[in-house]
């Protein structure tokens, strides 16, 4: 069983914020672990005082929801209602947020833990997870739910999404 270490969860946050300030962005950005308890949490230079917050509970979304918040989007949509009772669970540490910049942290097929990043539009956020997680060698397939199976990609067919996929 693979854990997801401080410097890991150094490793992704610095990169998301050297990639955020490449492209002019202030950003905050929180790595948990499969259980959803923090790791660390960071607000860059800049950042608006709620986007750590906000960063936390994507992280916190992505893992213990086991999906990237972006594929949560539909399912959202569809059970507003199953969504909104969600963070008033009792043992719900933080809101589920199903929105993009919430990503699973997936290696060797074992979820590990989540990122949130906040601070540039969904669309950036998005990327700056995607990208950052895809070059520090983690996955960003996951089955789509209620599917078996094996991610997209793999061959399998039956519907499976990748994270960075339309539709989704």
């Amino acid at each position: 069983m693979s854990s997801l270490t401080l410097d890991a969860a150094d490793a992704v946050i610095d990169a998301v914020i050297e990639r955020a300030r490449a492209l002019g962005k202030a950003v905050s950005v929180a790595v948990v672990d499969a259980g959803g308890f923090v790791v660390a949490v960071r607000r860059s230079d800049g950042a608006r005082p709620l986007t750590p917050d906000i960063a936390r509970a994507k992280a916190y979304t992505a893992a213990v929801m086991q999906r990237p918040g972006k594929m949560l989007k539909k399912w959202q949509e569809n059970q507003p209602v199953f969504f909104s009772q969600l963070s008033q669970l009792p043992g719900a540490a933080l809101p589920i947020m199903a929105t993009e910049g919430s990503v699973t942290i997936k290696k060797d097929g074992e979820i590990i833990g989540g990122l949130g990043v906040a601070g540039g539009t969904a669309d950036e956020d998005q990327v700056l997870a995607d990208e950052v997680l895809a070059a520090l060698g983690y996955e960003l397939e996951f089955a789509a739910w209620g599917v078996a199976g094996t991610p997209a990609g793999a061959g399998d067919g039956n519907g499976a999404a990748r994270t960075t996929g339309k539709g989704v």
